[in-house]
């Protein structure tokens, strides 16, 4: 009888499987908007346990209904799900679906944000989940997230209260949730954020259905003294679109797990069953929450000014609006509370430049590039309206780069430059921060604590325009880029990488050995660099020989890639197998 031994070989380099996205190009209906977000001072954070569990139809309708500051806290990236897309599973798998559930959040206007609790696979208790997660830990994540965000409002997925008759993932999200409402406010609890001030949710809900009462009947026999009927079945004029459909759109981002969803339109009722805070007398999420500007002090001059440009809002030209969004700006930044002062000043940033027309990008010639290196980065500067505006600098972060322009901003007239960059050599490659180090069945190890609860690593290279307006100077910042035309896509973004000067990667993931013969493996190696030599040797466990035991390579050119046959030999046979890392 054969005896079939698994070896398993997991790449040198695990790729960050992230797509940048295409610069937004806003109409004036999203213009407007982004006024009408600007003027409402509110947030709500929905909470469940893996990518997909969220509600669609409520994040939207918060986001775009309402104009809340709206998030989503994933317990998980879903590393345990399955995958119709492609051969990825664990890792990578919960790779791809951080990046579906960010397009989704790109369609619903929501934020994104996770803890570093792994999904380790189906778990019948939370009894067990929160054994195998470190419960400790994960609930000084999602009490830091609570203390950042900031939310009035928190909404659960799942029942806490149904211990045992679900996936313990979820029925542990919902209990999570319920004791970091509390923690949240308790100053003598600590987490890991530097500036790790207490916060005071005004509300907990349980974003209930029938489902949860095991069929319709009963659940329309059920009391609901204790719920809130939500109608989402919006439809947004400016978008052309009803709540559903940016529902359906947003839901069908995960591809991998096969939620293609079709869009609807007319009334739509959710429930929200009231569990922890201030009970809500007008049976509504915000009831005496203040989400105007009065709620900050000095805010009320800012309301005023964002609610004349809402009523005077010109969808033929936008650019009307600049003189009053920009002494609002000038308002907000004199704010004294820090919270909602960032979150205001990026967005009033945002809808001046959109009003204005003006298109700022930073294009990398390079795909990517190496530590030492260096790169050139092509800017764009183009003003698309009649109202005049300079452009004062650009500035390249964090490589202390900045060059002085003052050129003014014509209608119309492109303005093009280049800047020359070098990357530090102490400068880290561009991966998932969750995976940089080994961590537990349950849990990911984070180094760096500034990264926790962030969808993914920020981007190493930005460029920093300031642009002039009315003598007023403002910031904005864009993600240096690569994009290139397809020519079946046609143009194609993608992000800007920093990589190691060569990496290699095993042709097959998996090997059978069926006895004790040789078996040739190729391995590819590529090159992130012109003119790049070195030598190759495989690391091994004990009872494997790999022959030969060193091979020199010279690679020409940057992207160039070779592959090169080893003789592995299974020297002695292990029935409990062998796996290579």
């Amino acid at each position: 009888m054969k005896k079939i031994f698994l070896l398993l070989f997991i790449s040198i380099f695990n790729i960050f499987l992230s797509f940048a996205q295409a610069p937004l190009k806003p109409t004036s209906g999203d213009i407007y908007e982004s006024i009408r977000k600007l003027n409402f001072l509110g947030s709500v954070l929905y909470l469940a346990a893996h990518p997909d569990d969220e509600n669609t139809r409520l994040i939207s309708y918060f986001a775009n209904d309402l104009k809340a500051r709206t998030a989503y806290l994933s317990i998980t990236r879903g590393d345990g799900g399955q995958n119709l897309v492609g051969p990825e599973l664990r890792e990578l798998l919960g790779v791809i679906r951080t990046e579906e559930l960010l397009a989704a959040r790109k369609i619903d206007g929501g934020e994104q944000f996770f803890t570093r609790a792994n999904d380790f696979g189906y778990s019948n208790h939370p009894d067990e989940t929160l054994d195998i997660w470190n419960k400790d830990e994960v609930l000084k994540d999602v009490v830091a997230v609570i203390r950042k965000f900031k939310p009035d409002v928190i909404v659960n997925r799942f029942n806490a209260n149904t211990p045992g008759s679900t996936h313990g993932h979820h029925t542990s999200s919902a209990m999570l949730s319920v004791e970091a409402f509390d923690l949240a406010f308790d100053s003598t609890y600590k987490t890991y954020l530097k500036n790790d001030k207490s916060w005071k949710p005004k509300r907990l809900f349980f974003n209930t259905s029938w489902w949860f009462y095991g069929s319709e009947e009963n659940f329309k026999k059920a009391d609901k003294t204790n719920l809130l009927s939500v109608e989402v079945g919006s439809f947004f004029q400016n978008k052309g679109l009803s709540n559903g459909e940016i529902a359906s759109l947003s839901r069908s981002q995960h591809q991998s797990q096969g939620f293609g969803s079709t869009g609807s339109r007319g009334s739509q009722i959710e429930y929200l069953e009231f569990l922890k805070g201030d009970f809500p007398t007008n049976k509504t999420i915000f009831d005496g929450i203040d989400t105007s500007w009065n709620r900050v002090e000095g805010g009320k001059a800012v309301g005023k000014l964002i609610q004349k440009v809402d009523d005077e809002f010109n969808f033929k030209n936008p650019s009307a609006s600049i003189p009053k969004l920009v002494e609002a700006y000038k308002l907000i930044r004199n704010l004294k509370d820090e919270h909602w002062k960032a979150i205001k000043l990026k967005e009033i940033s945002e809808i001046i430049m959109a009003c204005s027309g003006i298109y700022l990008e930073a294009v990398s010639t390079n795909s990517s590039t190496t530590l030492s290196a260096k790169s050139s980065i092509k800017i764009e500067v183009i003003n698309r309206s009649n109202y005049l505006a300079t452009l004062k600098s650009i500035a390249i972060q964090p490589l202390n780069i900045e060059e002085q322009k003052n050129v003014l901003l014509e209608f119309n007239q492109p303005f093009n430059t280049s800047v020359e960059i070098e990357i530090p050599e102490n400068t880290a490659f561009t991966s998932p921060y969750w995976l940089a180090k080994k961590g537990t069945l349950g849990m990911y190890t984070v180094e760096n604590k500034d990264l926790i609860s962030l969808p993914e690593t920020p981007r190493f290279v930005l460029a920093k325009f300031t642009i002039i307006f009315n003598g007023v100077e403002i910031p904005i910042s864009k993600e240096v880029v690569y994009k290139y035309n397809d020519a079946v896509k046609g143009e194609v973004y993608k992000p800007f990488e920093i990589l190691p000067e060569v990496s290699a990667n095993f042709s097959e993931k998996v090997i059978i050995f069926s006895d004790e013969n040789s078996q040739k493996i190729a391995l590819k190696v590529k090159s992130e660099k012109d003119n790049l030599t070195g030598k190759l040797s495989i690391c091994y466990p004990e009872n494997w020989k790999v022959l030969p035991e060193s091979i020199p390579f010279k690679l020409a050119q940057k992207g160039e890639d070779k592959y090169f046959n080893l003789k592995f030999f299974l020297l002695k046979i292990n029935l409990k197998g062998l796996f290579l890392q």
